[in-house]
């Protein structure tokens, strides 16, 4: 899957869980927009998770400055 930004993912996915719920696709069609759909939830989800890891590296020292410290980003494989 090519690089989405976030919110062009959760609207897209968005857009499949309305279709869904009508029930008027077929189970063909049913089927193939549920797999876009669990692609994009894995997608958003780890783009979630490193923006959290990103603020816990946010770190109040002692004298009440904020420092940030760099982090790197690993791939999660599937499973």
């Amino acid at each position: 899957m090519s690089e989405k930004k976030f919110e062009e993912a959760m609207k897209r996915l968005e857009t499949i869980v309305e279709s869904l719920e009508k029930g008027d696709l077929s189970l063909v069609e049913s089927l193939k927009i549920f797999e876009e759909g669990m692609k994009l939830l894995h997608f958003c989800s780890r783009k979630l998770e490193e923006a959290e890891e990103k603020v816990t590296l946010l770190i109040k020292e002692s004298g009440g400055k904020v420092t940030q410290q760099p982090f790197e980003v690993e791939e999660k494989q599937d499973p």
